[in-house]
């Protein structure tokens, strides 16, 4: 049984980061999964939960809560008319198929892989909230057509190898395709129930190897780690997309781009040090 006293330590620990998730997800349109996979590693880490298959249920679970978290925001925004349907409904099939195949794949992978696979992506994810300008442009309007069926995919397949919402690839991709950055923001969070959705399910189908697999875990979801985040999110998304339509939040988030670079170091380091 893990020390009751760490226990404690780190259910405050959870709390503290899913209170967080929830308002990056709304504000930044990063998701709280980018806060949560390492932050699910670092707590099952602690307990002594530390196999073969530990990332696979730090994606999972981190998938199952972005599903309420990325609705509730999706509501939100939605009220002040933000979410761009057109795009949402064109990218769909696209995400929804590339996040089953990342289920898939990520299901073969060993969790040093996928660390791997996270701190090298979650460094280039924060390197362009660091350095990146909304006033860089790749396109006057979003792909279609082929483009749109090439990207949407990888959009959804990328997301669930690191265990996060639409908000990461889907913000940078629309606003380099001149979408506003509140309504990117608004749209990426559809882009999150379409990636978590799909991917949780097949999660939940999912055998956990028991060093891999902590206490109350259903599939590769940790039950106790969702609702104690889901807890938190429920009340905090809607704060960060309040704060999002009050204010300018570019200097956030360079410094939580910053923070993420430090991250997914981090994530390297333990990956490759075994």
């Amino acid at each position: 049984m893990p020390d009751m006293t760490l226990t404690l330590e780190l259910l405050v620990f959870m709390i503290v980061i899913g209170g967080v998730a929830g308002v990056l997800a709304g504000l930044l349109g990063v998701g709280g999964g980018i806060v949560l996979v390492p932050a699910f590693f670092f707590t099952f880490q602690a307990l002594g939960y530390d196999g073969v298959q530990t990332m696979q249920v730090c994606l999972a679970t981190s998938l199952a809560t972005i599903i309420v978290t990325s609705l509730r925001s999706v509501i939100s925004h939605n009220r002040k008319g933000a979410v761009d349907w057109d795009i949402l409904r064109g990218w769909a099939p696209g995400i929804v198929i590339g996040a089953i195949v990342g289920v898939l794949a990520a299901s073969a992978l060993r969790s040093t892989s996928l660390q791997v696979i996270f701190g090298c992506l979650g460094l280039i994810i924060g390197l362009y909230m660091l350095l990146g300008r909304s006033s860089w442009r790749i396109a006057e309007a979003m792909p279609s057509g082929g483009k749109q069926y090439l990207y949407s995919p990888v959009v959804g397949f990328l997301s669930v190898l690191m265990g996060i919402g639409g908000g990461s690839f889907g913000v940078p991709l629309m606003s380099l395709h001149n979408v506003p950055i509140h309504r990117a923001v608004a749209t990426a969070a559809g882009f999150g129930v379409l990636i978590a959705v799909p991917s949780a399910v097949g999660f939940l189908l999912l055998t956990i190897e028991p060093g891999s697999r902590p206490p109350f875990t259903l599939g590769a979801v940790n039950i106790p780690g969702f609702l104690v985040v889901i807890a938190m999110t429920l009340l905090t998304a809607p704060l960060g997309v309040k704060i999002a339509h009050a204010m300018n939040p570019a200097p956030l988030k360079r410094l939580f781009g910053a923070f993420l670079i430090l991250v997914a170091l981090n994530m390297l380091r333990k990956a490759l040090m075994g």
